[in-house]
């Protein structure tokens, strides 16, 4: 696939005064894969939660089987993807994500379908939990790489913030669109609705009609193991890579921590009523669209450096206040602003540092970093969930609260403050496709795979934070 520019969309167009020239418009192939992943994640978020739901509403699972689905769901979704990281690489990425899709579309199918004719199990839940995450995982890692040719250098964080609007968008329509389909139809009509939003991502990537450059050429490596690792040696051998892959598992451990424990805090410590916390959810994710609305121009305006390490700084500031709220509608309030500025600086966060990994991977690892980057958190995150629930339970929610607070602030150490020897800003591939250089970067231009690559998978709001 070459860059799909008309010479209009060539030409830069001046910014503000003083600030880098503006990207120039974004391709209508880009619009198509930023349709598809609208519609994926928008179902995606209906679906939030369904599995569980299904577990508890029609096999009635116990509590052990719940968070067995989801520790079964990473282990084994990772184990799986590891060694596909090198198979995706050196693919054509077109079908590797329409092969995703229409496999979770499958998969996700069968839920319905055997609850309909009396045959549904707890193993099948199992079972489509590892190949949802997995599927996850590859779609990702494909559509990162994707979207490194779809667009320009100084296009990628505008790109990126078009779909991290349509997260935080999904995010805040999702859950009561998901909560009024399994009230009126049944706990697995949001499944469904899920299931068929992949088959329509899959349909919109085929409608892209640039042709796709060939996959990157195969070198010879030592072993297969070295090979599948690559991901993470190129992460721990570039100096800025490897301070946000520290603050990546720290910042979106702590969120992800943080996240069940609210809610018990809110829902029985500040005796809140369930409206309240729904409301202390969704409302925020106003704060999130904003942020993602706000990247382009700010990176425009001041480089693509000095908003990421900005922003960085300031998506850790306030999760602090949350364990000083009190009682009642004050704490309602202090709890609602603060997720608000939280998803608000994460919202710009997000899309620029998805642009400065993609800027410093080269094309014939970013698959692999990728990959290396998600299956990291989807060990991680289960650890520092469990232990912060360990701690909530030895103490109280109020002073687990404080400590991944404390964490979130810790993160912050961990930005790429540094322009070391061995960390360049990759401004072109080794070999690019067609045999056309990528335009080189301007100092201060704006310059990811999708929101934290293009995923179709839903959390709650706040762990899109991460």
């Amino acid at each position: 696939m070459g860059l799909n520019r008309t010479p209009a969309s060539t030409r830069a167009h001046r910014g503000p005064a003083g600030g880098s020239p503006a990207p120039p418009p974004l391709s209508r192939d880009f619009h198509r894969l930023w349709g598809a992943y609208s519609v994926s994640h928008l179902g995606s978020a209906v679906g939030a939660g369904a599995l569980p739901l299904v577990a508890i509403l029609l096999l009635d699972s116990t509590a052990l089987q719940i968070s067995l689905l989801a520790v079964i769901s990473g282990l084994a979704s990772a184990a799986i993807v590891l060694p596909l990281g090198p198979w995706v690489e050196f693919r054509r990425k077109r079908p590797v994500m329409i092969g995703a899709d229409l496999l979770r579309c499958a998969a996700l199918t069968s839920v319905p379908v055997a609850a309909a004719i009396g045959a549904l199990t707890y193993e099948q839940l199992c079972v489509v939990a590892v190949v949802q995450t997995a599927g996850t995982i590859v779609f990702s890692a494909a559509s990162g790489a994707h979207l490194k040719h779809l667009v320009t250098v100084d296009q990628r964080v505008t790109a990126n913030s078009r779909f991290e609007t349509s997260q935080w968008t999904a995010n805040s329509l999702g859950s009561p669109i998901g909560g009024v389909l399994v009230s009126w139809l049944g706990a697995t009509a949001s499944i469904t609705v899920d299931a068929a939003s992949f088959l329509m991502s899959a349909l919109g990537i085929r409608r892209l009609r640039s042709p796709e450059p060939p996959p990157p050429t195969r070198q010879p490596a030592p072993s297969r193991g070295r090979e599948a690792i690559e991901g993470w040696r190129h992460i721990l051998h570039h100096a800025g890579l490897r301070a946000l892959f520290v603050n990546a598992i720290i910042f979106g451990g702590a969120i992800t921590a943080s996240t069940p424990i609210i809610a018990v805090f809110m829902l029985r410590d500040l005796h809140l009523a369930p409206w309240q916390y729904g409301l202390a959810l969704g409302l925020p994710c106003l704060g999130g669209i904003l942020g993602s609305l706000t990247a382009g121009p700010l990176t425009t305006r001041y480089g693509l450096r000095t908003v990421l390490l900005t922003t960085g700084v300031a998506r850790t500031l306030w999760m602090g206040f949350i364990p000083l709220a009190p009682p009642g509608t004050p704490g309602l309030i202090i709890i609602t602003l603060a997720d608000t500025l939280l998803l608000f600086t994460a919202g710009t966060f997000n899309p620029t540092f998805a642009a400065y990994r993609m800027n410093h991977t080269s094309e014939h690892c970013l698959s692999r970093v990728l990959t290396a980057w998600s299956i990291t958190s989807k060990l991680t995150q289960p650890i520092v969930i469990a232990a912060a629930g360990i701690l909530a339970a030895a103490t109280s929610p109020r002073t687990a609260l404080t400590t991944t607070a404390a964490l979130t602030l810790t993160s912050a150490a961990f930005l790429p403050w540094k322009t070391t020897p061995n960390s360049p800003p990759m401004t072109a591939d080794a070999n690019p496709p067609s045999g056309r250089r990528l335009p080189a970067r301007r100092s201060g231009s704006a310059s990811t795979d999708l929101p934290t690559a293009v995923t179709a998978t839903a959390t709650t709001p706040r762990e899109n934070a991460e």
